[in-house]
């Protein structure tokens, strides 16, 4: 089969947190979990109530109104007064806060070598992170190899009601991620991590969270939200052949959540991938992310489409070369959002990166000309090693249709549009057409619409960067959602 399974290294942990009467969450109880795909289902949202021992609420509900990005038909967020049960919004930031083992002081000197600045700018850090109160922090270019740092915001984080999970990358490169979950907003069901064992030595974090409920006289509402949350920070792309190892990573971590829910016979669930991404919006990355349905919450927030005119609209780094560009994200995937079949979309997406590097010879290519191509690129070769000889093959065939050997480069074009990368949700004639092709069975869960996201520092919303900011080289990128339900078919 093509591209087999990923089974990275994993290590669980188990948690229990206790509930906290002053934040309210009240949505419709799931129904009992059925193994059901994560790529082929149905969905539709439905209005936000509460069913509380069988009793209907009495609370006035908003009327629905549009989701941006092409959404369908929703029910606002609740808000009632602080002493009633209420509908709570939900944060998340993610923040690139620049090792000190990777700080250059004056060109020359690392930062990791002065403890008075790397502590300084640190502890900054934490008073942003504590003010901003957000229900789950991702945090990248956490420096693990330091005890005392670890130790600082793990006690200051854990202060502050966070529970902690960090995870240093392979072969002792000394940072890593650190992710921080808010125990009175989430219960943390399962941590697992990801350990890619590539060349760029990169890690994801996997959180499998509940959305915490509890009533105002202290009884708790049995009731489950889910949710799957992944911290991860991709490779730089130092050339161009490094988008391939880049794809392969975001494959991996895709392939993983797939598995993972079949495992756990999970029903559709919302998901919420946090990072540096080290690439932009016009990147392949961003294109193979929104094949798999998944939405910028930034642009999604503020109205931007996918389009090269937005695609500057905004920046969050700055990087070693004096590069500015917008590589933080945090991506949602509703369990209602149309879906491209995985291994399809990153196969298109290899083969629309190799379409770029082929000589210009004609109108067509052979496969020979292919392969050797895909070795100088290093796809099948060290150091990157992103597919099999074999697994090139089945590549080439998907495209040779008609087995003459050759391809044109118009079918290529075709192979890879990404103009077809801008996913919305099925239409209500195509959920009635695959609904009746077979008996399905239905699952009520959570989801998420985007409230507001909202980068620090403000310059950098404007696609500039401030000569002033001094906390990292990256902006932080901070996104409130609003729960809502949906009901999904397998």
């Amino acid at each position: 089969m093509l591209f087999q399974a990923f089974k990275p290294k994993l290590s669980q942990h188990h948690h229990q947190t206790y509930l906290n009467p002053s934040r309210w969450t009240l949505l419709t109880d799931c129904s009992k979990r059925n193994l059901i795909s994560l790529r082929f289902h149905i969905c539709c949202e439905l209005p936000l109530m509460s069913l509380i021992s069988g009793g209907t609420c009495s609370i006035p509900i908003k009327k629905p109104v549009k989701l941006g990005g092409g959404g369908g038909l929703t029910t606002a967020s609740m808000f009632l007064d602080k002493d009633s049960n209420r509908i709570g919004d939900v944060s998340c930031t993610t923040f690139n806060i620049l090792a000190p083992i990777y700080k250059r002081l004056n060109g020359v000197k690392r930062e990791s070598d002065f403890r008075e600045y790397w502590f300084r700018r640190n502890e900054k850090i934490l008073i942003r992170l504590r003010d901003l109160n957000s229900s789950i922090i991702c945090i990248q270019e956490f420096w693990v190899g330091n005890e005392e740092l670890v130790r600082m915001y793990e006690r200051q984080l854990g202060g502050a009601g966070y529970k902690t999970y960090k995870l240093g990358r392979t072969n002792n490169r000394g940072d890593g991620l650190l992710t921080a979950v808010r125990q009175d907003h989430f219960r943390v069901l399962n941590y697992e991590e990801l350990l890619f064992n590539d060349i760029g030595d990169r890690v994801a974090q996997l959180l499998h969270v509940e959305l915490i409920m509890n009533s105002s006289k202290n009884k708790a509402i049995k009731i489950e939200k889910e949710a799957l949350v992944v911290n991860t920070h991709l490779m730089f792309p130092h050339n161009s052949r490094y988008c391939f190892p880049r794809l392969k990573q975001v494959y991996k971590i895709l392939q993983y959540i797939e598995s993972y829910g079949k495992e756990h016979q999970l029903p559709p669930l919302p998901i919420i991938l946090c990072g540096d991404w080290n690439g932009s919006k016009r990147g392949h990355i961003f294109k193979f992310l929104r094949s798999q349905g998944f939405e910028s919450s930034y642009d999604i927030a503020h109205d931007y489409t996918d389009s090269d005119e937005d695609a500057c609209k905004w920046v969050s780094h700055r990087n070693h070369r004096g590069n500015i560009c917008g590589v933080d994200f945090i991506w949602l995937y509703n369990p209602n959002s149309r879906r491209k079949p995985l291994k399809e979309s990153f196969m298109k997406a290899v083969l629309g990166n190799i379409k770029k590097h082929l000589p210009d010879n004609g109108s067509s290519i052979t496969y020979a000309q292919f392969l050797q191509t895909s070795s100088q690129l290093g796809l099948t070769s060290d150091p990157f090693n992103v597919v099999s000889t074999e697994e090139m093959k089945e590549l080439w065939n998907h495209v040779d249709i008609n087995g003459d050997g050759k391809i044109e480069y118009s079918t290529l074009d075709r192979t890879w549009n990404p103009q077809t990368f801008s996913q919305q949700k099925e239409s209500s004639e195509e959920s009635k057409e695959r609904g009746t092709q077979a008996i399905v069975s239905t699952a009520t869960t959570i989801g998420f619409k985007i409230k507001n996201a909202v980068l620090f520092p403000p310059e950098v919303e404007k696609g500039q960067w401030p000569e002033n900011y001094v906390l990292s080289d990256h902006a932080h990128l901070t996104v409130e959602f609003s729960p809502i339900t949906i009901q999904c078919c397998s």
